[in-house]
């Protein structure tokens, strides 16, 4: 699920209902209490990897070796 999706439900059913400023209040409080149920990264010390296109196989980094000999 996406993590704007909470606000986009509400936003998209509150749409005309109010002035700017009230909208960015109502979107900016909807995503204070969608924080406190966002789950935290566990290997964030990862992250700079993978964005580096570093090749990972069941969560271990995979080295390009290969093993294979001519027939």
């Amino acid at each position: 699920e996406s993590t704007f999706a909470t606000v986009r439900l509400r936003s998209k059913r509150s749409r005309n209902c109010g002035s700017r400023a009230t909208t960015l209040a109502m979107v900016f409080k909807l995503l204070q209490s969608a924080e406190k149920r966002w789950k935290r990264i566990k290997g964030f010390s990862k992250l700079e990897l993978v964005v580096n296109n570093v090749r990972f196989q069941d969560g271990e980094q995979v080295n390009d070796q290969s093993d294979r000999t001519a027939a």
